[in-house]
């Protein structure tokens, strides 16, 4: 923005810029999307619908495991973004490591069809059929999460790095389709860049994301 006013007006002082940009925000012209990254107009924040299995769900685990952290969601909101809609959902339950055995076991007494954090060979051979199977993950410390009706689930920025760092749960959504996804996304959302990159940075992917990001900037507008 600086370079840009300055271009414009060689004289002008960067603190006058930064009061230009605040106005601009303050009145919905800009919106902050990363540090030092703007989009035009106010933002729309991506809000997940959660189903009433979820909200069930974390009624239970909030009664019986009331110190948890947790994460729940459906890659069944995926389909919002997608060309092609599949088959098959998981209802994601992601908690701290350390709980990730007691979850597993807690759900599956009580007849959830559930895995925990199931590899390629074990999805292609035991969950193949299951249309709508639970899936126990560890929750990575400081992931960006957000609650909607009172319940822990994703953000935008979330959502979008886990599709990228995990090829095996989201194998749906690779190749040409995780393009379409991002396109879509931030298309129709406000995102915040530097929150997906500290959160890649978690998942030690945050160098593969900054690169993948550079090449899919046709689809943002920064100013």
């Amino acid at each position: 923005m600086l370079e840009f006013y300055s271009s414009l007006e060689p004289e002008v002082k960067k603190t006058t810029v930064n009061w230009r940009i605040y106005k601009l925000v303050q009145e919905g012209v800009l919106n902050r999307i990363g540090r030092g990254k703007y989009s035009l107009g106010k933002g729309h924040t991506y809000i997940p619908e959660i189903s009433n299995k979820l909200n069930s769900l974390y009624k239970k685990i909030k009664s019986d495991f009331p110190f948890l952290t947790v994460c729940l969601w459906n890659t069944l909101v995926l389909n919002e973004f997608m060309l092609h809609q599949p088959g098959r959902y998981y209802q994601l339950i992601e908690v701290d490591k350390d709980a990730m055995e007691s979850v597993f076991y807690y759900l599956k007494d009580r007849d959830y069809t559930v895995f925990m954090e199931p590899s390629e060979q074990l999805i292609r051979r035991y969950m193949i059929d299951e249309k709508e199977a639970w899936i126990v993950k560890s929750l990575v410390s400081e992931a960006p999460i957000q609650l909607v009706d009172g319940i822990p689930t994703v953000t935008i920025e979330k959502l979008l790095v886990d599709i990228f760092c995990d090829s095996v749960i989201f194998n749906a959504q690779q190749g040409s389709e995780m393009n379409q996804i991002f396109n879509e996304a931030f298309e129709k959302y406000t995102i915040s860049e530097s929150k997906m990159l500290r959160y890649a940075s978690r998942r030690r992917k945050k160098e593969e994301l900054d690169n993948y990001l550079n090449e899919t900037s046709k689809y943002r507008q920064h100013i």
